[in-house]
């Protein structure tokens, strides 16, 4: 099965979102992974910052990254680690901003660029978000420069929605 591939929806009471790619996995993002996952995010520091994003992120401890992870958890979960071949690679949220109208976040490790597994992430989040969470639209910011983001977005059917002067806002309606 290639990337492009659209994802298979989710039963209704899955915990997390199936991907189309073996060994990718999307996991629950818990307080007890805030260590792991603030290692990957400082180890990635110039990549994820390259942009002006998550400058917080990585400058953040593993007290403040434990306590947000508590903040966002939710039923059904919307903040998922991106696992390739059991290895935490990267982040995918779901952002409750008006339900049925949710925000979208993600980013993967400089290291794994380029294979695919941003867009399969991001492809069974949104299928997660329509059958799970019965979302009817997903927005997303991506910092001006940020061309593999808006690459993804444009492959996934996200189209241009609004520019301000530090990022452009992509929509996609679901359904």
């Amino acid at each position: 099965m290639s990337t492009d591939d659209p994802p298979v929806p989710p039963p209704p009471d899955a915990p997390a979102p199936g991907t189309a790619v073996a060994g990718l996995e999307l996991r629950p993002l818990l307080a007890g992974d805030a260590d792991r996952y603030l290692a990957l995010a400082q180890a990635n520091r110039e990549h994820l910052t390259a942009h002006g994003d998550y400058v917080d992120e990585v400058a953040a401890s593993v007290g403040d990254v434990r306590a947000q992870l508590e903040r966002t958890a939710a039923d059904p979960p919307l903040t998922f680690g991106i696992w390739w071949q059991d290895t935490l690679v990267g982040r995918c949220d779901l952002v409750p901003v008006d339900p049925p109208r949710y925000g979208l976040g993600y980013w993967v490790s400089a290291a794994s660029q380029g294979r695919g597994l941003a867009s399969a992430a991001v492809s069974a989040v949104l299928a997660y978000a329509q059958t799970r969470c019965t979302a009817t639209d997903v927005f997303a910011g991506v910092t001006h420069g940020n061309e593999r983001s808006v690459a993804l977005l444009r492959r996934l059917g996200f189209v241009e929605a609004a520019r301000f002067e530090r990022y452009t806002r992509f929509h996609r309606r679901l359904g």
